[in-house]
């Protein structure tokens, strides 16, 4: 039913590329995505949303874009 859940490394998911803020805010708005979806499937998903959501940035099947920001 579960499985069970390594804390994947930041570096490992964006070699640097990206902000842990960046990371953060875009797991947080996936993982309440994906529970929306679940209220309006009303499939049953064993694993919790944000645990979903980090495996899919992990397996990179979503990208975080962050401004470029000059001085």
């Amino acid at each position: 039913m579960y499985e069970k859940y390594t804390r994947p490394s930041v570096d490992d998911i964006f070699a640097g590329k990206v902000s842990k803020y960046a990371l953060a805010i875009a797991v947080a708005k996936r993982a309440r995505e994906i529970t929306e979806e679940g209220q309006t499937d009303k499939t049953k998903n064993f694993d919790k949303p944000v645990i979903v959501a980090v495996n899919e940035f992990q397996n990179h099947k979503y990208a975080i874009l962050e401004p470029d920001i000059d001085d």
